[in-house]
């Protein structure tokens, strides 16, 4: 079984974590289809309030 030699120092470590899984993504960001504003894709609209066409916010917010 292969060992490492010497301890990895924090910094060496950090380094090689920070890019893991490509870094941070951008916002996947669609079009709500209630009232056609932008939103993020798997979240309630919060101009309108609506998810999957359903009413989930009501109130002064949507």
């Amino acid at each position: 079984m292969a060992n490492p030699k010497r301890k990895l120092s924090k910094s060496k470590r950090d380094h090689r974590r920070a890019h893991w899984m490509g870094g941070l993504k951008a916002a996947h960001i669609g079009e709500c289809p209630n009232c056609g504003e932008s939103m993020m894709s798997h979240r309630v609209c919060p101009t309108c309030g609506y998810y999957k066409g359903d009413k989930i916010i009501s109130g002064d917010n949507a």
